[in-house]
């Protein structure tokens, strides 16, 4: 039985909890509307600190017990993540199942780890953020997937990620949301005229909150290079079905899809480049450039006398790094002349996907595993291919596919003057991960300060602009060229100067710091009020 001043009754908190991670998955794309986010962790915030209290060890203590607090994270994450990839279903439902339990166990752990009381938000913000950051790296290189950034990336708040990236906006997302209920206890005692103690938590909260955005605005975000013409760059979608694999689609009629589509395009002396997707070639058993499919690249670079970048699937001996019974993911450039210019292989390759972690269990339990025949190898050159352009030699920055969720990988590549992201979104049903890969390249761009080609052989394809503004989206399943002149960009930004090191520390000291406080505010309780036995 609930006391009836304490608060929400214990069934209501993860019931409650369970919604405000729904309105969280709701901020994603594709139904995206970013103020649900910090709505969502206003009511998650609400619902711990207002819940029943009888169960607090002492007199001293606020808020509830640390298992109530576990369940209502675990609430949280449960409606936040099962909903915002609910995409996985279809891919693999042990993956999904497992890999959301995960994500809700972290945030479980979270709730239970931060602070209660007035240091509650502060602390309650920075726990929830290290739960962020270390699904971000972990495990299998991290599952950067329905962030409360990706939330952000059609909003203002994405004038944050120059400065500190993904982690940045969900820690700030996080403070915000957290502390809007103290703020609106403040503001409901203003127009009240009540004279009742203010915390200035709240103020100080909402302070901060300024100061980073004032940070935001004069944070150095790339310019444009005035020394060079922008480069016309063609980015082509073969088109195709949804919802399929290479066990439906022959990697042949991929293959021939984009040369058809390429073959639409007219010559041209103002074309620089044409992109092809991730996967747009198969090559079996052989070098890519003793392959039939290499004559019909180069016979069309040739053809309009530019370069194409293909996405090309070889087998590793026959790689940069050979690597017996395996393959690679690499992003090639073909010259007009039939040159291989450029040759960038995958790093970050996708757990499941790409690779199967742990196959010599999985295989003893019986798990079906012929859609990972077998496993992929890891790139080990710079994200960057080398390309003659204007009287002197630019870079170009590659992350293929699932390298666009990872800051760090944008930081790889942003040596290069754009950015292309090369991508096959064909096996996905459904368009929530083709949206929030969108929207990942808007956070890229974002952070590094450069111009973002998408370029996917079923959907979605794009460019992006430097502040997140998308052009020339394509429709899902449709064949299309998309054209457009891209300014070369120059400079750093401060993330791509510092990356995700100090949104990993710093709420670490803000989490110590607010547990160390909440305890003395503790003792001194307990020092003027003693329990009694």
């Amino acid at each position: 039985m609930s006391d009836p001043v304490a608060g929400l009754p214990r069934w209501r908190q993860p019931v409650i909890a369970f919604a405000a991670g729904l309105l969280v998955a709701l901020s994603m794309p594709p139904w995206g509307w970013w103020p649900l986010a910090v709505v969502g962790v206003a009511l998650f915030g609400w619902a711990v600190d207002t819940a029943d209290t009888t169960d607090a060890a002492d007199a001293a203590d606020t808020g509830p017990s640390r298992s109530r607090r576990a369940i209502a994270g675990f609430a949280f994450g449960v409606g936040w993540m099962y909903l915002a990839t609910a995409w996985m279903w279809f891919l693999t439902v042990p993956g999904y199942l497992v890999a959301c339990l995960w994500f809700s166990v972290l945030h479980a752990a979270a709730a239970a780890i931060a602070p209660t009381g007035r240091w509650g938000p502060i602390g309650r913000a920075a726990a929830h953020t290290l739960a962020e950051a270390l699904r971000f790296v972990f495990p299998f290189g991290g599952v950067p997937l329905a962030s409360l950034a990706i939330s952000q990336a059609g909003g203002p708040l994405l004038a944050l990620a120059p400065v500190g990236g993904a982690l940045l906006l969900t820690w700030f997302v996080f403070q915000v949301g957290f502390a809007l209920p103290s703020l609106l206890r403040i503001a409901a005692n203003s127009v009240a005229r009540r004279d009742e103690h203010v915390d200035p938590l709240g103020v100080f909260t909402a302070i901060v909150a300024v100061l980073v955005a004032l940070i935001a605005v004069v944070a150095p975000t790339g310019s444009d290079r005035v020394d060079l013409e922008p480069l016309t760059v063609a980015a082509v979608q073969g088109g195709g079905e949804q919802g399929t694999t290479a066990l439906d689609v022959p990697s042949s009629l991929v293959t021939e899809r984009h040369l058809e589509a390429t073959r639409a395009i007219v010559p041209d002396d103002d074309l620089d480049l044409v992109v092809w997707p991730e996967n747009g070639i198969d090559v079996d058993g052989e070098p890519f450039t003793e392959s039939a499919e290499y004559e019909l690249v180069a016979a069309e670079a040739a053809r309009l006398g530019v370069p194409l970048s293909v996405g090309v699937t070889i087998d590793s001996e026959y790689s940069e790094h050979p690597v017996d019974d395996s393959f690679v993911n690499a992003q090639v450039l073909v010259m007009p002349d039939g040159e291989v210019a450029g040759w960038y292989e995958k790093v970050q390759i996708v757990p499941f996907g790409e690779y199967v972690p742990l196959r010599g269990l999985l295989e003893a339990m019986g798990a079906p595993l012929e859609n990972v025949a077998s496993d992929a190898t890891e790139g080990q050159g710079p994200a960057l291919l080398p390309l003659a352009y204007g009287g002197t030699e630019i870079d170009i920055g590659v992350m293929i596919s699932w390298e666009v969720f990872f800051g760090d990988r944008g930081r790889a590549a942003d040596d290069g003057a754009l950015l292309i992201n090369p991508t096959n979104g064909a096996s996905y049903t459904w368009t929530i991960l083709q949206t929030q890969q969108i929207a990942s390249s808007r956070l890229r761009a974002a952070e590094t300060g450069r111009w973002v080609v998408q370029v996917s052989p079923t959907g979605f394809s794009a460019f992006v602009s430097p502040d997140g503004e998308v052009f020339d989206r394509t429709d899902v399943s449709e064949r299309a060229v998309i054209t457009r002149d891209i300014p070369l960009r120059q400079g750093t930004t401060w993330y791509s100067a510092t990356g995700d090191w100090p949104w990993r520390i710093l709420p670490v000291f803000v989490l110590v710091a607010a547990t160390l406080l909440t305890n003395r505010d503790r003792r001194r309780a307990r020092a003027i009020d003693p329990p009694t036995s």
